[in-house]
């Protein structure tokens, strides 16, 4: 892994390794053990979330964070809050669709506050910007 530049903070890192089964992949974040894999039809196994399955957990867990935190230190009345969320490919073009279920005795106006939120979580903004990835070998 690259050395860390002065004024740049890590904020993830993930190991991930070919499991036996044909496409699923063992993955270490953290502390945690995780598996991705393929659908059956794609010719895994299903015995995980799909890569992009995860690219959409990880924006879904963002927001819902980041609009737990802002409720928070508005004091709001959030009482539940869940994100669908549907990645889509036309042609050389992705899509991902995001609806927010928010719950609580929010107005209109702290609802629509919320959904703008959710355009500038740290994974929105990672997402819709693109990063730079350097592949290097060992």
């Amino acid at each position: 892994m690259s050395e860390k530049a002065a004024g740049t903070l890590l904020v993830g890192r993930a190991h991930a390794k070919l499991a036996a089964t044909r496409y699923a992949v063992n993955i270490r974040s953290g502390h945690h053990d995780l598996v991705a894999d393929e659908s059956v039809a794609a010719g895994g196994q299903d015995a995980g979330p799909s890569p992009f399955g995860f690219v959409l957990a990880g924006l879904g867990a963002c927001t819902a964070i980041t609009l737990r935190m802002y409720a928070e230190r508005k004091n709001w009345p959030l009482s539940g809050l869940a994100v669908d969320l549907e990645y889509f490919r036309d042609d050389k073009a992705f899509r991902i669709e995001r609806v927010l279920h928010i719950e609580g005795a929010l107005d209109e106006e702290q609802r629509a506050r919320l959904a703008d939120i959710a355009e500038r979580t740290p994974v929105t903004l990672a997402l819709k910007a693109g990063a730079t990835i350097n592949t290097s070998r060992a």
